[in-house]
């Protein structure tokens, strides 16, 4: 972290344990910064994309970036892996509404220009384009010393839908939820994962296996201990493949557990979300739990925790999408009494 000569807003957080706004990001104030500059724009926002009627079927887009991953990649001297994650990010916000993504558009801002991180740029997100089967039509890189420190990347994804195909974006009362695993840590919470890391940790340190199990490391062979920051980098899975059994089934929403975890199911409706067989968070994510003391809300307002993508469906149609997927029903949806709520793991969160 960098030193600002001020007070370190995270002294004697270990006596109750770490928190996401005291690793430097509030996500409440984020979302309040958000809300702000949409209700400044005009057109129809949904809850993951913005949706243009162009006539006979409605043109969607999505923006989103890497964040403070890119810092443990700099760390490790790899970005070969980043623009999966920008890719995913934005392709993931398309699929929880329905909507089929068709290109992207990359932005890549550096203080310096540098061709051997540009080119494993390039090479993630060609990666990331082919896992998702839609085309990078074009991109931008800017040099700004004075703006950017090292790095940021982001884009935008654009996507077409009819209304046949869109999500109708609510749950209903007696919906099963059905579930779809995480590939690991994905890009969100980094920055208190970082902070987690490198309070006690090198990210060149090995992964301590023996004490919390083997996290899904793409990036080494099998058999092979990963690194910390190794783990800490597995590419954010791309969910494209699922739009096919949920449009068959006739989902009717769909949450991307992003920014904010599991609070993103509040997003289906004024109900209440009950988990109660959610998949077992990575290894990664026991390890950030126990050696940054978080608690177990701060967690699951932060992180995936083992599932990346949840739909809400008619039971009757739950078994075959679990059939045609990895997926699995996690829960169900009640009618709430009082806000929108998931209770998940003994917790209640809004």
């Amino acid at each position: 972290m960098t030193d600002t000569g001020e007070d370190d807003p995270t002294d004697g957080a270990d006596e109750e344990g770490l928190t996401y706004a005291e690793a430097g990001v509030d996500i409440d104030a984020s979302e309040a910064a958000t809300a702000a500059l949409v209700g400044a724009a005009e057109g129809v926002a949904g809850d993951y994309a913005g949706l243009l009627d162009i006539g006979d079927r409605y043109l969607a887009l999505a923006t989103d970036g890497v964040g403070t991953k890119l810092l443990v990649a700099e760390a490790l001297g790899d970005y070969s892996t980043v623009g999966i994650d920008c890719i995913a990010m934005n392709v993931n916000d398309l699929v929880a509404a329905g909507v089929t993504p068709a290109a992207f558009v990359d932005y890549l801002a550096v203080d310096e220009p540098d061709e051997g991180f540009a080119e494993q740029v390039g090479e993630g997100l060609r990666a990331g384009c082919d896992a998702a089967d839609i085309e990078l039509v074009a991109g931008e890189t800017a040099v700004m010393p004075e703006v950017v420190t090292g790095l940021d990347l982001a884009g935008t994804c654009a996507g077409l839908a009819t209304d046949d195909d869109l999500f109708p974006g609510e749950a209903g009362a007696g919906d099963a939820l059905v579930g779809f695993p995480a590939s690991g840590i994905h890009s969100n919470g980094l920055t208190l994962a970082r902070e987690v890391t490198t309070r006690g940790h090198s990210y060149t340190d090995p992964f301590p296996v023996a004490e919390y199990g083997r996290p899904n490391c793409s990036r080494v062979a099998d058999g092979e201990t990963p690194r910390i920051g190794d783990v800490l980098l597995e590419p954010t899975r791309i969910y494209t493949d699922l739009l096919g059994p949920l449009r068959r089934a006739e989902a009717r929403a769909a949450a991307h557990v992003t920014g904010g975890g599991w609070t993103n199911l509040t997003r289906l409706g004024e109900h209440r979300y009950v988990i109660d067989d959610p998949f077992d968070p990575d290894p990664v994510l026991d390890f950030v739990r126990a050696e940054g003391s978080v608690d177990d809300g701060e967690m699951h307002r932060t992180f995936n925790m083992g599932t990346g993508l949840v739909a809400a469906l008619d039971p009757a149609d739950a078994d075959a999408v679990v059939e045609a997927t990895d997926g699995r029903v996690i829960g169900h949806v009640e009618a709430a009494d009082g806000d929108a709520h998931v209770e998940i793991r003994d917790l209640s969160l809004e």
